[in-house]
């Protein structure tokens, strides 16, 4: 029973010993560690075995992407307008070494860094672009801070605005501008419409009196054409009828067929006289019927002549 305890004593100050010295790093980690108080080594994923009492794991380290929020602050933009800006930065840590020994707290640190940087950024614009330049805003602080945390092992990745929050007065001094400005576009397209409706119309009313004139203009070109082929086809018409009454003049019996169709457009007209009226004047002779067959005799005799 003696020799139990003293053999339980080793078994038990091995484990201990196992249990200290064995390490098992994991994925995507990273294990800082010291010998006597100094920096010895970094250790990455993987199976170690470190000297007892003389070795220890000082610091952990995450190797993955790290999301940090950057709580609310106040931020004067270059109008003297008071906004409420947070956002949240992606960092990574790259060398084990430096974020242990190069700064304190590098959590701490970049958030502070952060906060200072955007009121400076947000210090530089107005506040009608600070939400047009969010882009702009966010690329600067990543800069900023990758300069500064280059120092720490540690790579700053991104930085995005949340939320940019202007004051109550504001946002209602904000809307009303929107809604005036909505209100002049609305008024500009509605006028812009009646411009162009007036303009159609005029275009159109511009269109139909030219098609008028042109129509006008052609009805007359046509009237005066036919008045024209109708003077033609008279003329054409009377001259033939003359020269077929010549002709039949010369023919034998002509002479006697032109007195007697005289004498009957003489007795024809005449009472055509009697009908329109009771009294009338007329020469003397133009009741012979045989001096106005004499009169056109001799007419005719005179042409062939």
């Amino acid at each position: 029973m003696e020799t139990l305890i003293p053999v339980l004593f080793l078994v038990v100050l091995a484990i201990i010993v196992v249990a200290r010295t064995a390490v098992v790093v994991p994925q995507q980690s990273a294990y800082v560690i010291e010998r006597l108080g100094k920096y010895s080594r970094t250790l990455n994923a993987g199976f170690a075995i470190l000297v007892p009492f003389v070795e220890r794991i000082a610091y952990r380290h995450s190797l993955k992407e790290n999301a940090i929020d950057i709580p609310e602050q106040i931020c004067i933009t270059r109008d003297n307008v008071q906004v409420h800006v947070d956002g949240v930065l992606y960092l990574k840590v790259l060398n084990a070494e430096l974020a242990s020994y190069g700064i304190s707290d590098y959590l701490f640190a970049i958030t502070q860094l952060a906060q200072t940087t955007l009121r400076s950024e947000v210090g530089k614009i107005e506040l009608d672009r600070t939400f047009e330049e969010r882009g702009h805003i966010n690329l600067q602080v990543v800069s900023e801070l990758d300069k500064a945390s280059e120092p720490w092992g540690v790579k700053v990745l991104r930085y995005e605005i949340k939320n940019i929050t202007p004051p109550v007065d504001v946002l209602s001094a904000m809307e009303k501008q929107m809604r005036a400005e909505r209100e002049k576009r609305a008024v500009i397209l509605t006028s812009e419409g009646e411009r162009d409706a007036k303009i159609n119309q005029a275009e159109g009313e511009k269109q139909q009196v030219i098609k008028q004139s042109e129509a006008s203009q052609q009805q007359q070109i046509n009237e005066a054409q036919g008045q024209a082929a109708a003077i033609l086809a008279v003329a054409t018409a009377t001259a033939e009828g003359l020269r077929q009454v010549a002709e039949s003049l010369r023919t034998e019996g002509g002479r006697d067929a032109m007195q007697l169709r005289i004498a009957e457009q003489w007795v024809e007209q005449f009472g055509q006289l009697a009908k329109t009226g009771n009294t009338f004047v007329v020469p003397a002779n133009l009741a012979d019927i045989g001096s106005v067959i004499a009169l056109a005799t001799g007419m005719l005799r005179r042409d062939e002549k």
